[in-house]
């Protein structure tokens, strides 16, 4: 088996016309392709790609609603809670960006809480759509059991991504993305996917022991990054993300990456600030201050920098997906165009 080069634009095609076929509306499938085409095309190929068995087999049994229509309500004068309707997270989250973007410039600050959702992909690529429109913005999301807490030896927290992003005068955004554990999930399924090990110190198998074999680590449990401080960011972001969107935990919501069982209700909350209300207009003079200091040194890069490289090459040559995965998709019925 051969490695697949597919363009930006055949990724989104193809897993459009999936997603089709495994009874998802076409609005929800053109949303749900872009954001995993998108994740492919920064090189984060845990939530791109390898995402697209799971994603159908969901849809097609009704863990995931392909037909949802996430409901907004406003709570406050700057509240939002949105339903995602046991959909795919995406839609919700489109919703709450454009919603966001309409309070922020009559209340300084607002956030969005989304209930009843799902995986949400890369948290960065949500507030980097809200930094594109001037916008400080921070994302917590939640999802199911992979993180034991501190000291214990049962999970009870997901890989919990929390982002934040700044906008850049005449720059791309400053995006920094990351999971609570030492990687993201998504990265030992691709190794599953590629039966490549792991490397020592991601994860542990279900017996607490050290693993490099992914799928023991994806039955067992991932380590959070810093030890018990990362623990201590864990919690806080389960709290932000479930608790208060009153959302499933991590222990008892359903697996990503299968289709058994009922819908995972894991929730996010958005956070978006407009930066003019609070610096006296003076915040994007500051920011290139702070980033300069930092791009001065030598050695040094800034986050997020990498995939707006790696999403300039994909745009030019596309993306490589492996054999294997190329294989399952081919296998997949696809709707025609």
């Amino acid at each position: 088996m051969n490695d697949i080069c597919l363009s930006l634009d055949e990724l989104r095609s193809l897993t459009r016309r999936i997603l089709r076929a495994h009874n998802t509306s076409e609005e929800n499938a053109v949303q749900v392709a872009d954001a995993l085409t998108l994740a492919e095309a920064d090189g984060q190929r845990g939530h791109g790609a390898s995402r697209i068995p799971s994603y159908a087999a969901q849809a097609m049994s009704g863990k995931v609603d392909g037909h949802a229509v996430p409901a907004c309500e406003k709570t406050g004068s700057a509240a939002i809670r949105i339903d995602a309707k046991s959909g795919f997270a995406y839609p919700a989250l489109n919703l709450a960006i454009e919603r966001l973007s309409e309070l922020v410039p009559g209340c300084g600050v607002a956030a969005a809480a989304i209930a009843n959702s799902h995986h949400s992909g890369v948290a960065g690529h949500q507030v980097e759509a809200l930094a594109k429109r001037g916008l400080v913005a921070l994302s917590f999301g939640n999802g199911p059991v992979a993180i034991a807490p501190w000291g214990g030896n049962k999970g009870v927290f997901g890989t919990n991504p929390l982002a934040f992003a700044a906008p850049r005068r005449g720059s791309e955004p400053l995006v920094i993305d990351m999971s609570m554990s030492k990687v993201a999930r998504g990265k030992i399924n691709v190794a599953a996917q590629k039966g490549e090990a792991i490397p020592e110190g991601w994860a542990v198998d279900s017996q607490g022991n050290s693993t490099t074999d992914p799928r023991a680590a994806l039955d067992g449990f991932m380590l959070p990054m810093g030890d018990a401080k990362g623990a201590q960011l864990v919690l806080m972001v389960e709290i932000l993300a479930a608790a208060l969107t009153a959302s499933q935990f991590g222990y008892e919501a359903s697996s990503f990456f299968d289709g058994e069982g009922a819908p995972p209700h894991v929730g996010q909350f958005l956070i978006a600030i407009d930066p003019a209300s609070f610096s006296a207009s003076r915040f994007a003079d500051r920011i290139d201050d702070l980033l300069g200091a930092i791009s001065a040194q030598p050695g040094t890069r800034l986050p997020g920098e990498r995939r707006f490289v790696s999403r300039k090459a994909a745009e030019r040559d596309g993306v490589v997906i492996p054999a294997p995965l190329g294989a399952q998709l081919q296998k997949l019925p696809a709707q025609p165009d």
